[in-house]
């Protein structure tokens, strides 16, 4: 072994923090990097003629707690159609501070989260503990079927007329949403499978014992949604620009407010995965003062 290797194997552990912290300042550099590139190709997408309709939801994107833009999106549909029983339900809720209603609750909504997975529950139970005590968030942790979904929802006594259902469970969503056909929230959001051309309905094989695999096969193409949807009462009014949340309204109240057709043709939006936003502060959970 050289003299010079000798000399830098004995230099690193003594520089072992140094070296760490520089790893996470070109960590955050690349993070920052990566922003500014996603601001700048949002900023000039939005310049199109297809986003210059004011109706048009994409403009609305606001990131809080949510994956990408949907707190954004969802609080100005609700501008549009108003609320009612400020109540929601959201099936596949992961950890419980990135999901579609932990803004919702934090505002003082109430509602139902349902969650496969015994290590997201018990982050979700050691973080919103007090909520779940007052009876503002009721936790279900199970392994969600479109056999028992329905049953499990009856059983905590959720009402069919609520405000706002959201579902992503990847593989399975669809069957879940159909299964759900009796509850009439006013607003619906699912994640769709944007890999999947706009003109297709294509949806996986149901298998009530299938987790996710990671590949492409999952979910439902953005037709078999607005085919589903407008079988049980509901129009598409727009996708997140990531191509990761559709968005649908209860017909009795969409009105003029949103863009038509309500087609997947229309309202299609093509996997920008790469816009997903990671960086900021860390996720944590608090209630606001209006």
């Amino acid at each position: 072994m050289s003299k010079w290797w000798q000399n830098i194997t004995k230099a690193l552990p003594a520089r072992r923090k140094d070296i760490i912290k520089l790893s996470e300042t070109v960590r955050q550099l690349g993070q920052a990097v990566n922003r500014g590139n996603q601001e700048l190709f949002l900023t000039e997408l939005l310049k199109s003629q297809r986003y210059s309709d004011p109706q048009r939801l994409a403009r609305f994107e606001h990131q809080v707690y949510s994956q990408n833009g949907e707190d954004g999106i969802l609080a100005e549909i609700f501008r549009r159609i108003g609320v009612s029983t400020r109540y929601f339900v959201e099936i596949g809720v992961g950890d419980g501070l990135e999901n579609n209603t932990v803004y919702l609750l934090s505002r003082g909504w109430a509602g139902i989260w349902m969650e496969g997975s015994s290590k997201s529950a018990a982050v979700i139970r050691r973080n919103l503990n007090r909520l779940i005590g007052s009876k503002k968030l009721t936790l279900i942790e199970s392994f969600i079927t479109r056999e028992n979904v329905s049953s499990l929802l009856e059983q905590a006594g959720v009402p069919a007329d609520i405000d706002l259902l959201s579902i992503d469970i990847d593989r399975n969503t669809f069957y879940i949403w159909e299964a759900l056909a009796d509850y009439k929230p006013r607003v619906v959001v699912v994640e769709y499978n944007a890999i999947m051309p706009p003109e297709l309905d294509w949806k996986v094989q149901y298998r009530a014992d299938q987790w996710y695999d990671g590949s492409l096969y999952f979910g439902a193409s953005l037709k078999a949604f607005e085919i589903l949807g407008g079988r049980l009462g509901y129009s598409l009014v727009g996708c997140d620009l990531c191509g990761v949340n559709a968005f649908f309204v209860r017909n009795d109240l969409t009105g003029n407010h949103f863009t038509a057709p309500f087609s997947a043709e229309n309202h299609y939006e093509p996997p920008r995965y790469w816009l997903i936003r990671t960086a900021g502060h860390p996720r944590g959970f608090g209630e606001f003062s209006a």
